[in-house]
């Protein structure tokens, strides 16, 4: 059975580099009708925070990403990583060492200057001599001392590593606190992982755990080393890029749907298919299809792919989400209108709050700009006039409207903005908004003639 798994630390937020290779993770245990694993790797207990562990719980609730049985936290495992260790110093695969810092320094500072590259020389790997006073032991594994470290990444194919390029590493701290490498490969081996996708800044980790596998007899299971996500500049991606909290582009107004959909396409492909559904995602996505390069962070195309999410969201549901952001329109009488006016509008639930609410809200002040262009000469008479004509017309739906800002136009002998860029900032307080037909027949007659009986009171007193 395919089992994946995603691993984060809780030392901060869960970011979109992480959510990215957890839905790589998961679309592929969701392909194989497998497992998708989640487990809190919270050994730094210096570092660890419940806050992130609820933030990164509540990213994979908002983007709908479920996991498979209860969460693994690696806290609650040292007992467990502990009888390893003992059973690696049993069988002679690991060691005490008894190196202290001064002397790691020092061999360090020998190396460099040699121009050498850095690592520990093995000098207690066969130590039978009395242990220095005063110096707690690491405990390190033999690593193998010649020959090659090998294995098929599924995204870069083939890789070798000298083993000599691979020290004797640390597997647990002097107090018994095991490392990262160690305790990663015993859990991938014991959750049964039999695909391992990461970024590939874990590539250079993989021949350590490797060594782990082969000294407790673990099966490797196939690796998949993602190219990072870089700023559109080409360059690592920042907080002010986009690598920020998953959760903040809840708060931005983006659609989980949109935002997996961006991110699927960020390193792997299908032809020139730009939209996705979370089912066409899984049927489609294979690890071998992830491109080797690095990709490039679009906000355009995110800005895109939400707008097209918006748009072909049911209006029930996009009711209920701008809740969230300030305007609550599900028991609105004209909701389906209102938001058939807006929603080609926004790019995001904020933009599209914003374009309803300078709808359904009467402006409290004019633009002063839009005012000065607008509201000038004989407009104060031409709006009395186009209040009289929609007092007779009946209107209640946008043709109707639309129909008596033409009479006006032919009555009057007038440009369309002539009678458009007056009308628009008196109901909306700018030049911005909706069509002005759809506007009236939200607003309805009465609020329509009330809004625009204060702009002629406005230009009056000017």
């Amino acid at each position: 059975m395919t089992t994946t798994r995603f691993a984060p630390s809780p030392t901060g937020y869960l970011h979109i580099g992480g959510l990215r290779t957890s839905l790589f993770s998961w679309l592929w245990a969701r392909k194989n009708e497998g497992q998708f694993l989640l487990r809190i790797e919270d050994t730094d207990l210096a570092r660890n925070s419940e806050e992130a562990v609820t933030a990164i719980l509540k990213a994979f609730d908002w983007v709908g990403m479920s996991y498979d049985g209860d969460a693994i936290f690696q806290s609650k495992r040292f007992e467990l990583y502990a009888k390893y260790v003992a059973q690696l110093l049993e069988e002679g695969k690991a060691y005490e060492c008894y190196m202290s810092k001064d002397e790691l320094s020092i061999l360090r500072e020998e190396q460099m200057a040699k121009g050498e590259r850095t690592r520990y020389d093995g000098r207690y790997r066969d130590f039978k001599g009395a242990p220095p006073e005063g110096v707690e032991p690491v405990i390190r594994i033999k690593a193998p001392t010649e020959g090659m470290i090998s294995f098929i990444d599924g995204v870069k194919g083939e890789i070798n590593i000298a083993a000599t390029e691979v020290d004797d590493f640390v597997i647990a701290r002097a107090g018994g606190v095991p490392t990262y490498n160690f305790v990663v490969a015993i859990d991938d081996a014991l959750m049964g992982l039999t695909e391992v996708i990461r970024g590939d800044d874990h590539l250079y980790n993989t021949p350590k755990q490797i060594v782990v596998y082969e000294a407790l007899g673990f099966e490797l299971p196939n690796f998949n080393h993602v190219a990072m996500i870089n700023n559109e500049q080409g360059k690592k991606l920042s907080k002010r890029d986009g690598a920020t909290d998953v959760m903040e582009y809840k708060a931005l107004g983006y659609l989980p749907e949109a935002l997996l959909n961006f991110l699927v396409r960020l390193g792997w492909s299908h032809g020139d298919q730009e939209i996705f559904s979370i089912d066409e995602m899984i049927a489609l996505f294979d690890p071998k299809d992830i491109n080797k390069s690095s990709s490039n962070y679009n906000l355009d195309k995110l800005l895109w792919l939400n707008a097209h999410y918006i748009k072909n969201k049911p209006h029930d549901e996009l009711a209920e989400l701008l809740v969230e952001h300030g305007i609550d329109i599900r028991m609105h009488e004209k909701k389906d209108l209102i938001l058939s006016a807006t929603k080609e509008r926004g790019k995001t639930l904020v933009e599209l709050a914003e374009q309803i609410s300078i709808i359904i809200n009467a402006p409290v002040a004019y633009n002063e700009k839009n005012a000065k262009k607008a509201f000038k000469g004989d407009t104060a008479k031409i709006l009395a006039e186009f209040v009289v004509l929609l007092k007779g017309s009946g209107a209640t739906m946008p043709a109707e409207y639309h129909a008596v800002i033409e009479k006006i136009v032919e009555l009057k002998e007038i440009g369309f903005g002539k009678i458009g860029q007056p009308l628009r900032v008196s109901l909306l307080g700018s030049m911005t908004g909706s069509g002005l037909d759809e506007i009236m027949a939200i607003l309805g007659t009465n609020e329509t003639i009330s809004r625009i009986d204060k702009a002629i009171e406005y230009m009056e007193s000017k």
